[in-house]
This record gives structure tokens, C-alpha cells and sequence, in this order.
């Protein structure tokens, strides 16, 4: 249907509605507290994501340093085993070192201390570590304490001990004495050697 304005009055525009400014700042600031709190949120995430990856490499570095220490503690539990294996065979050796008084000397020693002792028989000689037990017999008392005399002398025993010395009454006939002696072994590394007498001014 065509209408057609008699009046000759101009047709009026349609209006739109007007949208208030204070909705459209609380939609402005709306949108900005929404993207400032995305954008906190994602700040958080990355420091926390941040932090988690630098203790997890703290983490796998702390347990490998720990791999590295029990394998330390391993091998220094075996060096340990060794040394106490070491030590004890150090000891042993050391202890048969100290009981390596030459059994061949030790005799000559004993036979020559007894040649320069008149009338006195050894009948026993018992070695024990550095201890020796001397049991003999004697024609008197005087004889078993030159015996001690020599024994002292010779430089090869020290502490030199009488146990016992009695009449022997199984033999009447003849008087003699019986004896049993105690002495230590005077190690020949333990001693000094001798001075070598001074020379003489020509």
C-alpha cells in the first residue's frame, strides 16, 4: 500500500534507546577485573610452575648426590674391612717379629751361660712369648745364683727370677739342688748397640 503525506510535514526519524554510562563503565571495568585476575592467575601459575621445576632438579640432584654418598659409605665400609684385615695381619706379623728371637742364638746363649757355671745342669727349658722357664739342678746354691749371675750378665735376659730352689731329696747320695728359674728375653732389636771403644792417639 503506498502512503502519501498530505500535510508536507517531514516524517520523523526513529530513535534509538540511549545506553546509560554508568553499565557501560561497570561492563569496562568488569572486563578489566576479569582479564587482571586472568592474567594474576596465570602470573601465580607460572612462579609456582617455576618453583616446582627448580625443586624437582634440586630433588633429582640431591638424590644423585645421595647415590654418590652411599656409594662413598660402600666403598669406605670395604676399605674399612680391609684395613681391619691389614691391621690385624700388621699385628700378627708384628707379634711374630717380637717372638722371632732366633732359636738357634737363643740356645747358643743358653749353653754358653751355662758352660760358665760350674756345676749346674739344665734339665728344662720352656719358652713362652718373650718368658723363659729354667728348671735344673745344681751341686749347691751358690752355683744357681752365679747361673742368675751369668743369665744377667749376657745382656740376652732381663728379670730374672727365682721360682724355687730346694734340695733334691730323691737323690741322697749326693747333695744337690733343684731349681726353676724365670726370665724375659731382652729382644736383640731393643738393644743398643755397643760403643766402639775410642781410638787411641798416636
Amino acid at each position: 500500500m503506498i502512503r502519501i503525506n498530505l500535510l508536507g510535514q517531514p516524517r520523523p526519524k526513529a530513535t534509538r534507546a540511549a545506553v546509560p554510562l554508568e553499565a557501560t563503565l561497570q561492563i569496562v571495568f568488569l572486563v578489566i577485573a576479569v582479564v587482571a585476575a586472568l592474567g594474576f592467575l596465570w602470573l601465580h601459575w607460572w612462579q609456582m610452575d617455576r618453583d616446582l621445576r627448580t625443586k624437582q632438579r634440586d630433588i633429582n640432584r640431591l638424590q644423585g648426590e645421595r647415590a654418590q654418598l652411599e656409594q662413598l659409605k660402600v666403598q669406605i665400609e670395604t676399605f674399612k674391612a680391609q684395613k681391619r684385615v691389614l691391621e690385624q695381619r700388621i699385628a700378627i706379623i708384628e707379634e711374630l717379629q717380637r717372638n722371632r728371637t732366633g732359636g738357634r742364638e737363643l740356645l747358643d746363649m743358653v749353653a754358653t751361660t751355662v758352660t760358665r757355671t760350674d756345676a749346674l745342669w739344665l734339665t728344662s727349658l720352656t719358652r713362652k712369648g718373650n718368658s723363659l722357664t729354667f728348671e735344673g739342678s745344681a751341686a749347691s746354691i751358690n752355683a744357681v745364683a752365679n747361673f742368675i749371675t751369668q743369665l744377667k750378665r749376657s745382656g740376652y735376659f732381663q728379670k730374672v727370677e727365682i721360682k724355687e730352689s730346694k734340695q733334691d731329696e730323691r737323690n741322697t747320695a749326693v747333695q744337690t739342688f733343684v731349681f726353676t728359674l724365670m726370665a724375659e728375653i731382652a729382644l736383640p732389636q731393643s738393644k743398643a748397640p755397643a760403643a766402639a771403644p775410642p781410638a787411641k792417639k798416636g
